[in-house]
């Protein structure tokens, strides 16, 4: 038994960034997300970066099987998962190989032992007779060797259970000894693995047990001299809660049905990383949320349209893939000019691509992927907690100007997290929903694309007395919704249907700057998952006294109306995306803009240090460029 040591230093630090790294079935994503969960309810600000692998079943100790989980706490207010780690947990010799450069000099390594064994190391590709925590090549980092899987074997011998269940509880030890060193509680994991595990006590005593030991032995152990602490964070009062993307997508879209009045149907077929927005809906059948499981993405969208045609809020998310099946029926949606939301949770394509992995591929597809002239609106998120109200916004377009529409997140949004302050509900704005229920004055029989100021045509619901009308996909005539091979009027109404997409314009808020003065030499220009990494970066060069300007489009279809003005403003226009240059294609095509482009296609999300150093060097370039030859 290790000697009880004296009360450890306790170190103030201002900010931690920790990579737990494992096999998938090690247990990290529980881990990093009840580390998570501990640090929001301490209000220190976070951000994460949970980090899946492609393979469902990797087999086990190999490269391709390794889950991470980053997780980036501070006591000020932060944006990104952290560039670096300051400590890396590893479980393996393949999650340590995978994950070792993403390590700062000098940063701590905590190594389960038992993980680096001949077949582990084998497995992970090292050289035979090579094994990293012996051979001298990490002494450049704070390492400590931990036998975690021996050590929880021997906290749980006594309970029975299998080897194979007891191996399971390894990542609860490890969570308590992080719970030591960060002067933790455990009693927010307690609780979890109560309500988790409530219904089979050997497995909760084993998680509970695992747990304390952990704790314990760092408690204990002399080697062990100093512990840390981050401080509270100066965020905003009110009741926060830490919430992934694809959470607050989905409590967006409850809000906006409870304000609007309109029940929600999703109809959607699962698909990574959009799942999570079935699962959280599904939960939540009190507040009217009708969830359908379709037998294919074709089925699921148009599910959601009949549900819009009779009055329901039609909903359905997927991904690229998926988005691309949906394309008929959104134009079908398009064409009846009915209420519908796709939520395309973006991930690294095409076809199957990287299915666990981000990218913002998509925005092209949402801005032209449809047959004939299809305009649907197009709004992005930016954090995990923007989602809520993006959604929340797409749902008001959508019911106020009779029209499908896209919102873009992707997989770093859905499955990140952040502390989210809760909205008070007589603070959301309203939305409101005008159903037509009967004739008008001048009316023999409804006109079903007659249309007011916005150009937007009646929402009648099938059954109103004296209302029925002609539905499908086949051109209407204008007004009267007939059937109409004519040419002029099929010009007519792919004019009319551009302009409503138009005029949107007007009811969404001017565009505003992130920060930075309003003229300048460099605007960064960016939408999406980009915003942490911008704004850290750009922040950065301005405590410097760089005249550089931040811009971050929600709306990106119509754009804001002064979009054109802001870009003006500017001697440089830097577009970051995780994309070969898609956003850039379409600024440069209405603005005449000849911005600068930066692009990241490897399934991970810029860093703070690549953005700088760009931004650099598009300003050095402006000052001093090279002569034409």
């Amino acid at each position: 038994m290790p000697a009880m040591s004296a009360k450890p230093t306790e170190k103030i630090l201002r900010d931690v960034v920790i990579k737990f790294a494992g096999d998938s079935g090690d247990g990290m994503q529980l881990t990093g997300s009840q580390f998570t969960n501990n640090t929001a309810m301490l209000g220190i600000d976070l951000a994460t970066f949970p980090d899946f692998p492609a393979e469902i079943r990797a087999p086990l100790g190999t490269l391709p099987g390794v889950s991470g989980f980053q997780l980036h706490f501070s006591s000020d207010h932060i944006f990104t998962p952290g560039d670096e780690c300051d400590v890396l947990v590893a479980m393996n010799a393949a999650a340590l190989k995978t994950n070792l450069k993403s390590l700062k000099k000098g940063g701590r390594i905590i190594a389960n032992i038992e993980g680096f064994d001949a077949k582990n190391l084998r497995l992970a590709n090292y050289p035979e007779g090579i094994n990293p925590l012996e051979d001298n090549s990490l002494n450049h980092f704070d390492l400590i060797q931990i036998d975690v899987t021996k050590l929880t074997r021997e906290t749980l011998k006594d309970i029975q259970i299998g080897v194979k269940e007891r191996d399971r509880a390894k990542n609860m030890f490890v969570l308590g000894f992080l719970y030591w060193m960060y002067n933790r509680s455990l009693d927010s994991t307690i609780q979890f693995l109560t309500e988790k595990f409530g219904k089979k006590p050997d497995i909760l005593e084993s998680n509970i047990r695992a747990l304390r030991a952990g704790y314990n032995y760092g408690d204990t152990t002399e080697a062990f001299t100093t512990t840390y602490t981050v401080a509270k964070a100066k965020l905003q009062p009110g009741t926060y809660r830490s919430i992934m993307g694809n959470q607050a997508l989905s409590y967006g879209l409850i809000a906006a049905s409870e304000k609007s009045g309109l029940p929600i149907f999703l109809g959607t077929y699962p698909i990574t990383p959009a799942s999570d927005i079935l699962h959280e809906l599904s939960r939540h059948k009190a507040f009217g949320v009708r969830t359908f499981q379709a037998e294919d993405e074709i089925a699921a969208i148009t599910a959601a349209i009949g549900a819009s045609y009779g009055g329901s809020l039609g909903v359905t998310a997927t991904s690229g893939p998926g988005m691309a099946l949906k394309s008929e029926a959104m134009g079908l949606a398009m064409m009846l000019e009915i209420p519908l939301l796709i939520c395309d949770i973006q991930r690294g394509g095409p076809s199957t691509g990287l299915p666990t992995k981000t990218e913002q591929s998509d925005l092209m597809q949402a801005f032209y992927g449809r047959n004939g002239e299809s305009p649907i609106p197009v709004i992005s998120a930016s954090m995990p907690s923007d989602c809520f109200d993006v959604a929340y916004e797409a749902v008001r377009i959508a019911v106020q100007h009779m029209t499908p529409v896209i919102l873009l997140s992707d997989g770093y949004i859905a499955n990140g997290s952040e502390p989210w302050k809760f909205p008070d509900a007589e603070h959301l704005h309203p939305i409101d929903v005008k159903f037509k229920t009967e004739l008008g004055h001048h009316e023999e029989k409804l006109q079903p694309y007659l249309r007011d100021e916005k150009g937007v045509r009646p929402w009648a619901i099938p059954g109103t007395p004296g209302l029925e009308h002609r539905i499908g996909g086949l051109e209407k005539q204008h007004i009267t919704g007939n059937v109409s091979y004519d040419p002029e009027n099929h010009q007519l109404m792919v004019k009319l249907r551009q302009e409503k997409v138009d005029k949107i314009a007007d009811y969404i808020p001017h565009q505003k700057l992130d920060s930075g003065p309003e003229k300048g030499k460099l605007l960064v220009l960016g939408w999406g998952s980009t915003y942490g990494a911008i704004k850290t970066a750009v922040a950065e060069l301005q405590k410097e006294g760089l005249s550089v300007s931040h811009a971050h489009l929600r709306y990106i279809r119509p754009f804001p109306k002064n979009l054109g003005h802001i870009l003006e403003n500017f001697d440089q226009v830097l577009i970051p995306e995780l994309n070969n240059g898609q956003l850039i294609k379409i600024i440069r095509d209405q603005y005449f803009v000849n911005a600068v482009g930066y692009n990241k296609i490897m399934g991970i999300p810029f860093t703070r240090t690549e953005l700088i150093q760009k931004m650099r060097d598009v300003m050095e370039e402006a000052e001093n460029p090279v002569p034409n030859v």
